[in-house]
């Protein structure tokens, strides 16, 4: 699920690199996936090869989509965006999987999982992790911190000067996508033990003061971290970021939860993988452009 989404895309990059068979399921198939490339020339000769990726049509509102997806397949990699329905789209998801007889299903959850957690999206994750262990279906959760894609939005910030937030000094966690995709990918494709999280993160942790002084030296402008309260900020990120109110009050949470609970990197991906993680630098000399005015 979410072939088209940070995580998910860069998993089916790396199945289709591994050379696995893979359905890829969108809400938009006619639409090329990115860095996939679009269907073959129908004049063309057929290749010899089948094929290792089929698109389908899907939409986790949608049970129907969602039951004729899962037809035939035996691992499901199951994520959503966030959002007010997500709790009801991925439950429902995990009772249509075990219908169709999916013997492994690997869903993407977030840090502070828990019932009493402050983030809303986190306690959703929760009851869905909960119905998930009552499925009876093997399982395996994924639980990345803020993706270093996320950073991006900063880019209209960083072309004024600023990173606007609320951690101040405390230390956040952040993982590129890739590596969360790639870890997926290893535990989808690899005898794996039913019933492990797994909890990731990059090499560092780093302050978004840091985060702001590394946007600075890569871009040579002056670019400075703006502390504001939380009300502040979620006044920011509506009025001028165009953010709705629960997306809004889901950024606000998790920089306060970085400042209540002090964040610190696993070594998770290195040992899943056998490589280092991606670091933020390199992340952010990747996408250099991007915060250029």
């Amino acid at each position: 699920m979410g072939a088209s989404g940070t995580t998910g895309n860069a998993l089916l990059h790396r199945l289709l690199a591994l050379g696995e068979p893979v359905r890829a399921l969108t809400r938009t198939p006619h639409r090329p996936l990115p860095g996939i490339p679009g269907p073959p020339d129908q004049t063309a000769p057929a290749s010899p090869r089948p094929a290792v990726m089929e698109v389908r049509y899907a939409d986790a509102a949608d049970p129907h989509s969602l039951r004729a997806a899962f037809r035939g397949a035996d691992r499901l990699f199951l994520t959503t965006a966030n959002g007010p329905a997500q709790v009801a789209w991925e439950t429902r998801a995990v009772d249509l999987a075990a219908d169709a007889g999916i013997r492994h299903i690997v869903k993407v959850s977030a840090p502070a999982a828990e019932p009493d957690s402050p983030v809303a999206v986190s306690r959703g994750h929760h009851a869905v992790g909960e119905h998930l262990r009552a499925s009876g279906v093997p399982y395996t959760v994924l639980r990345p911190y803020a993706f270093m894609q996320n950073l991006l939005r900063l880019a209209p910030g960083v072309a004024h000067g600023a990173v606007l937030g609320a951690t101040g000094d405390a230390l956040v966690n952040h993982v590129d996508g890739r590596d969360v995709g790639d870890v997926a990918a290893a535990v989808l494709t690899r005898p794996e033990p039913a019933g492990r999280t797994y909890t990731l993160t990059g090499p560092e942790a780093v302050s978004y003061p840091d985060i702001a002084a590394r946007l600075a030296a890569l871009t040579g402008r002056p670019v400075r971290y703006v502390h504001l309260g939380p009300a502040a900020l979620r006044r920011e990120l509506v009025r001028n970021a165009g953010l709705p109110d629960w997306l809004a009050d889901h950024v606000t949470e998790i920089q306060q939860l970085a400042v209540a609970r002090p964040e610190s990197p696993t070594t998770t991906v290195a040992e899943v993988l056998g490589r280092p993680p991606r670091t933020l630098d390199a992340f952010l000399r990747r996408n250099r452009a991007r915060f250029q005015p």
